[in-house]
């Protein structure tokens, strides 16, 4: 295999972002419940910020639960919910360890104040770190953050609004715009998904399931970036 930390510096590589989908129907071609594929999808996630670590790239932003998923049976929103805080309190300090800096983007202030309490906790633990950034997109929607950040931008007093002046004032205002996005499970789709920050990523969709998902599979999406040429509408 190519040297692919090489080719994530001679491409600057610098964000992936990715639609971890697949989790529900993994389990459901092994006749498992859909949370055993929602646990797996756990593992793929530390292969994935190891992946991250191994080649360079420096920033990793996944969906983990959308605005829309509160649409789900209340019984899986409620497992989901507890899978986020079980994770996060127990791979806290494996993740503080490998140096990771955990930050969420979405609105937190839905969520339940235990909830909120141990996402301000991971973010606090891991802010000081200098390895791969994870942004975990957790009630995240597109449009309700362009929607946030229009209603910050007007209430702030700004009378010229140009596009970095509604970048400032995103949930990524910190993180630069995802260079490649890549989605599992088949589907040809950006489901609401940093609509603004994908202006000009390049996309890949990948046929296998997020619980399938390890160091192999990002190789393969960064060789395939690799190929791409980047025009930037130019």
């Amino acid at each position: 295999m190519e040297d692919i930390k090489k080719i994530v510096e001679e491409c600057d590589l610098k964000h992936i972002a990715i639609i971890m989908d697949g989790n529900r129907r993994w389990a459901k071609e092994r006749n498992l419940p859909s949370a055993f594929g929602h646990k797996k999808g756990v593992d793929a996630l530390k292969a994935a910020m190891r992946a991250c670590d191994d080649f360079g790239v420096k920033y990793l932003t996944v969906y983990a639960f959308s605005t829309e998923n509160w649409n789900r049976k209340p019984e899986e929103v409620s497992f989901l919910m507890d899978l986020l805080a079980q994770t996060l309190k127990s791979e806290l300090k494996e993740m503080n360890e490998n140096n990771v800096v955990i930050s969420f983007i979405g609105d937190t202030t839905k969520l339940s104040p235990k909830l909120q309490e141990i996402l301000k906790n991971s973010v606090e633990t891991t802010k000081n770190n200098t390895g791969v950034n994870l942004q975990i997109a957790f009630n995240y929607g597109a449009r309700d953050e362009i929607v946030h950040a229009v209603r910050e931008i007007v209430a702030s007093g700004v009378k010229e609004i140009t596009e970095d002046t509604i970048s400032k004032h995103l949930y990524t205002r910190n993180i630069p715009d995802p260079d490649l996005l890549i989605r599992t499970g088949g589907e040809m789709r950006v489901s609401n998904y940093l609509l603004w920050q994908i202006a000009y990523s390049e996309i890949i969709v990948m046929e296998k399931f997020w619980p399938e998902f390890d160091k192999e599979a990002m190789a393969e999406c960064i060789l395939e970036y690799k190929r791409r040429n980047r025009r930037f509408g130019k």
